[in-house]
């Protein structure tokens, strides 16, 4: 079977994370050909690959969004058809166009993007939106966050689609779009897998966001919103890393029948032996994370100071690299200003040999999905501090039948004086520390093991056949 994977903004250009997922899960199925492709958003990243892509990858596509902004109009113009307006119409407006026919103007026919933006029909659309939605904004901003909006989308409608017998979005957004297309060309069905709901979590950067006018946020939110409803709309499968998150799928428009979730799953083997950390008079705690706002970074470093003045000899090490430079520079600039002794910032490191040298592991981030670095420290028999954000509680009090009992602490996130405290109870009580090292232990070996996470997906494969069969019949 040749498996298309479709991935945005992370494997093969960024490491961690879904990154480190894919790469595990491709080397996984080495009896399946795999074909990758990654949308990204600088072209400047081109073959920039942080991996060593596994025997089984035989193809990579690349798209980059921001070589939309570079395509020139072609000669002559295009007549629109009334029909062809009508669902344009819907595109604009981030409703729920027929992608289909969308597919056909702009892939099949080969339509210029910029033969419509640059078209009276478009104007038209714009000012009735202008006067109905923002009549004290200025249409000229409009203009152009709607076209910085739609324009890569259309663009990305008219790249090549790579032959596949499936195709697998790892998220919505524009590799959902993308396996949508793929399904629509060569007649095959589409796979949507989330680890976190991109909707929500395109909707917390573009609350946060500087480079957004205020007065358009909501139509930044509504435009993520449609191209996740496309992507669910015609998926044969949908899947999801916990059930929380599946009723939020359910909860947003997908079929319930077609939606399940499989939890992620990690080489217990490669953790399991692991020794506990050699007695040097430190208590160490390790973060292993991107550096990027999603992290929260800054609550972590304000907690850690607060820590060191109740236990001084605590050191906190964060492993991984720069995810956003700029982020990064104002993360080390706080921790100069805190005067805050011990605190290590090592970059991208082997997890392996690092987690050595942990009593403990923190996560402070402000949205997660299932962290692999969580599963990682539990199978080194390193408990954790963790946020309460995706399944990190039920991470570390157990899932459905799991007694097992607790492996660590959670706190509401971005509240770092609940997060001080966490991390305090967890240096001062060893003994406690150790049992939840153990109960985590051995949660990994009896539930999260990447064997079982990779047999499930081969078992969604078949299911999704099987339901494709059966709607191509009807």
């Amino acid at each position: 079977m040749r498996i298309c994977v479709i991935l945005e903004g992370c494997y093969p250009y960024v490491t961690g994370g879904v990154s480190t997922w894919i790469h595990q899960y491709m080397k996984g199925m080495p009896q399946h050909e795999f074909v990758v492709w990654a949308v990204g958003a600088n072209a400047k990243d081109r073959g920039k690959f942080k991996y060593e892509l596994p025997e089984n990858v035989v193809e990579v596509r690349e798209i980059f969004l921001d070589d939309a902004f570079g395509m020139q109009l072609t000669k002559g113009k295009y007549q629109f058809t009334e029909e062809e307006v009508r669902e344009l119409r819907e595109f604009v407006n981030c409703r729920r166009p027929n992608w289909e026919k969308l597919f056909k103007m702009y892939h099949d026919r080969r339509i210029s993007p910029i033969a419509f933006l640059m078209s009276e029909d478009f104007l038209n659309i714009l000012t009735k939106i202008c006067h109905e939605e923002y009549p004290y904004v200025s249409f000229s901003d409009l203009f152009h966050t709607v076209r910085s909006m739609l324009l890569p989308v259309l663009y990305i409608m008219q790249t090549e689609v790579p032959k596949a017998d499936i195709y697998h979005a790892i998220a919505t957004g524009y590799s959902g779009i993308l396996a949508r297309l793929g399904s629509y060309v060569n007649h095959a069905p589409y796979e949507i897998t989330e680890h976190g709901i991109y909707t929500r979590e395109r909707e917390e950067e573009i609350i946060r966001a500087k480079w957004v006018v205020p007065a358009f946020k909501r139509f930044w939110v509504r435009f993520f919103y449609m191209l996740s409803a496309a992507a669910y709309e015609k998926a044969s499968g949908i899947t999801s890393l916990f059930d929380k998150a599946m009723e939020m799928q359910i909860d947003m428009g997908c079929h319930r029948e077609k939606c399940r979730y499989i939890v992620n799953g990690i080489h217990f083997e490669r953790f399991c032996s692991m020794p506990l950390k050699k007695e040097n008079g430190f208590i160490d705690i390790g973060a292993i994370l991107r550096i990027s706002p999603i992290k929260d970074v800054k609550t972590l470093l304000y907690a850690f100071a607060e820590l060191k003045r109740r236990v001084p000899n605590a050191r906190l090490y964060v492993a991984g690299p720069e995810d956003d430079k700029e982020y990064a520079q104002e993360c080390y600039a706080l921790n100069e200003h805190l005067g805050t002794r011990d605190v290590f910032f090592l970059g991208t490191v082997n997890v392996l040999e690092y987690m050595e040298k942990f009593d403990f592991t923190v996560l402070s981030s402000i949205s997660e999905g299932m962290p692999l670095s969580v599963l990682e420290s539990f199978a080194a028999g390193r408990p954790c501090v963790v946020t309460d954000v995706g399944c990190c509680k039920q991470l570390i009090n157990g899932m459905g039948d799991d007694e097992l009992g607790s492996a660590g602490y959670c706190v509401p996130p971005m509240y770092r004086e609940a997060l001080s405290d966490a991390l305090e109870m967890m240096c001062v009580h060893p003994e406690e520390r150790y049992q939840m090292g153990i109960t985590g232990k051995k949660r990994v070996e009896l539930y999260f093991r990447h064997e079982d996470m990779i047999q499930n997906y081969l078992d969604e494969y078949d299911e999704v056949f099987r339901r494709w069969r059966e709607s191509d019949s009807a």
